[in-house]
């Protein structure tokens, strides 16, 4: 019997059975090798707690869903809600389609779905199902969605060849909003995190210099790290308002912070008043897949997906310990609850193998 994780009731994930039917003549099947889920906005529907829920709510439970990307991946079973949990997937076609024409029995792809031992989809004009190159790590696969949005940062901050760049919070989006600040010609990148283990592997990949916010001034010293002046540009990706102040601190004079991150509301710590003054920030509010794109018509998201794919396939950025820690399938349901849920402290990116 096949084997899939999802969401069984709020702040509860188990592994349960499926079945698989025969593929169409449009699709093919998938052995999924490896997949990972979002840490971020995908965790307020698995605590019941999104406050963009889905037009879906199971009246037997009482609780609400976030809608995962494919309407499918909601089940439902009796009256109980079930929702599958997991972001991309890597594997290889295992079987194909009369009608499929651009895949062959054989290859590695990468695509949007579950954490399940299979996966069916159309690939008959699916942008999403991607062929993955022969050196491509699936670590650096399983990390398109994030890089859609720090590529998304990068751009709508404007950074620039010899710019001074920070950034807050160091989970799969600010790693990688680190490592793109410096593919686009930043000087100097300074990471931000109160988890010791995400700045290491933050400045093994490239950054400068790394502060902790519980112990660190980080607004003066990113003062005096610039000779006074600040950075030129701030990628606030954790969403928490004490690191908005700080940014809003560390900022050059006419500098921009680009917010990524998925907010609540803000319950004190911040400030718009001296500093943020002072320093004439401006703020944009960035997300990739918001259409029309701010350089539209010439970039859209889809645009953004492409440069994200050819990034990550070329290796210019390395995303092998921003997947950490990697469980075995059968460890998931407890590995989803821990490492995404209870103790995000002890993760970046989860990985799960079959």
């Amino acid at each position: 019997m096949l084997r899939q994780l999802i969401a069984s009731a709020p702040r509860k994930a188990a592994i349960i059975p499926y079945e698989d039917r025969a593929i169409l003549p449009n699709e093919v099947k998938v052995r999924v090798d490896q997949a990972s889920p979002k840490h971020g906005t995908d965790l307020a529907g698995f605590r019941g707690e999104s406050p963009h829920t889905a037009d879906y709510f199971d009246d037997k439970e009482g609780w609400n869903l976030f809608l995962p990307r494919d309407p499918k991946d909601i089940q439902t079973d009796g009256g109980f809600g079930r929702w599958n949990l997991g972001n991309i997937w890597v594997g290889v076609i295992t079987e194909a389609g009369t009608e499929v024409t651009e895949y062959n029995v054989g290859d590695r792809v990468a695509c949007y779905g579950g954490i399940r031992e299979t996966h069916i989809v159309n690939a008959v004009n699916n942008y999403y199902l991607k062929k993955m190159p022969e050196g491509m790590s699936w670590q650096n696969a399983v990390c398109f969605d994030p890089a859609q949005f720090a590529l998304g940062g990068i751009r709508d901050a404007h950074v620039r060849a010899g710019d001074r760049v920070a950034v807050f919070g160091l989970g799969a989006i600010g790693q990688l909003s680190a490592q793109m600040a410096k593919l686009a010609g930043a000087s100097w990148v300074a990471v931000i995190d109160p988890i010791a283990g995400r700045r290491e592997v933050a400045l093994k990949n490239g950054a400068d210099a790394a502060f902790d916010p519980l112990t660190d001034d980080v607004g003066l010293e990113l003062k005096k790290a610039t000779d006074k002046l600040g950075v030129d540009v701030i990628l606030e990706t954790s969403a928490n308002e004490f690191a908005l102040q700080q940014a809003l601190r560390g900022l050059a004079y006419g500098g921009t912070i680009a917010f990524l991150g998925w907010a609540r509301a803000f319950k004190g710590g911040l400030d718009l008043g001296r500093e943020a003054h002072f320093n004439n920030a401006k703020i944009v509010f960035s997300r990739a897949c918001s259409e029309p794109n701010p350089d539209y018509p010439r970039w859209s998201w889809r645009r953004i997906e492409d440069v994200c794919w050819d990034i990550l396939a070329s290796g210019r950025i390395d995303c092998e310990n921003i997947i950490y820690p990697v469980i075995p399938f059968e460890e998931s349901a407890a590995g989803y609850e821990k490492y995404v849920d209870q103790s995000p402290e002890q993760s970046i990116k989860l990985g799960v193998t079959f």
